[in-house]
């Protein structure tokens, strides 16, 4: 009988799924690292996860039984793929899941943005009517670009086709999407010359770590908003905020920081960076939620058997 770990809390569906296909589930939610390590789940041919333990060479030397790997959401960054393929051990992910709370969350955030509705709300509750102060931009007359169009990226596109707005999407890696809920696929030269939004979609690897940087902000043809639900350290938090203080960003909605810990569960340091940040006007944040609903934390589970019982890609 195949027997599963469970090293973080998900929703009980996939417990239940697996039981009743003839799995083994056992609770290692409290197992650390140097527990697995010393040989805790050597007989283990599978492992559920989100973001508490990285999966690398030496995690996997103690799992010698293991076939897969689940994570219960759409990053593997805390999952050495290369060496866990290498070794035939098969990654599975579940970004089908909460790709609808993505791209809601990055909707909100950006109408936040553009119509100061948290800067407004503070200051009516501070007593303030301040109207003209607050008056908003129209998404409707913005260019949003996208930069990254896989399963979030494409779940943020088909969330704007509402609002009237041009979409443009730029993916080094993917083509041939051109009018897939009605974006333009552009280059990413063409996206820096039009695009007013700009929203990340992009997976934290060697490439995109500190991808925003002030030349990359530098090279856009006019000040834009920019949204972050993908991971923090694709954006360098100091750049973001000169730019914002010189104009040459016009806001900035991140729903995820440089600063959190490897686990995600919270912030792992609070630099002086960090206090501009949550003191600018300009800015709209939230604690990595954008992924995170009640009917994504079951489709993340149920998108995930689906996967591991062969009933999905």
């Amino acid at each position: 009988m195949a027997r599963v770990a469970f090293l973080d809390t998900v929703h009980e569906v996939l417990w239940e799924r697996l039981t009743a296909a003839g799995m083994d589930c056992l609770h290692a939610e409290t197992t650390s690292r140097d527990d697995v390590l010393a040989g805790a789940l050597s007989t283990c041919s599978g492992i559920v996860l989100r973001s508490r333990l990285t999966v690398d060479a030496a995690l996997l030397d103690a799992l010698p039984e293991l076939q897969w790997v689940a994570r219960s959401g759409a990053g593997l960054d805390n999952i050495d793929v290369a060496e866990a393929e290498r070794r035939g051990v098969r990654v599975i992910s579940s970004p089908e899941g909460n790709a609808t709370a993505v791209g809601e969350h990055a909707v909100g955030q950006l109408l936040a943005l553009l119509h100061k509705l948290t800067r407004a709300d503070r200051h009516v509750r501070d007593g303030g009517w301040d109207r003209e102060g607050h008056c908003g931009l129209e998404l409707e007359a913005r260019t949003v670009g996208i930069i990254g169009f896989g399963n979030m990226g494409r779940s943020f596109a088909r969330c704007l086709r509402g609002f009237g707005c041009r979409v443009l999407a730029y993916d080094k890696y993917t083509s041939g999407f051109a009018g897939e809920h009605g974006v333009e696929e552009c280059s990413l030269d063409e996206l820096l010359q039009s695009a007013d939004v700009v929203s990340l979609h992009v997976p934290l690897t060697a490439e995109t770590r500190g991808m925003v940087n002030a030349q990359w902000l530098a090279e856009f043809a006019q000040p834009l908003f920019l949204l972050n639900t993908a991971r923090g350290e694709v954006v360098n938090t100091e750049a973001v905020l000169d730019a914002l203080d010189s104009g040459q960003l016009a806001g900035a909605a991140l729903d995820v920081l440089e600063f959190e810990k490897r686990s995600l569960e919270g912030l792992a340091e609070r630099p002086a960076a960090l206090q501009r940040l949550l003191d600018h006007p300009h800015t709209v944040l939230s604690p990595h939620v954008a992924g995170w609903s009640e009917e994504s934390y079951f489709k993340l589970s149920n998108v995930l058997a689906d996967k591991i019982l062969g009933q999905g890609a």
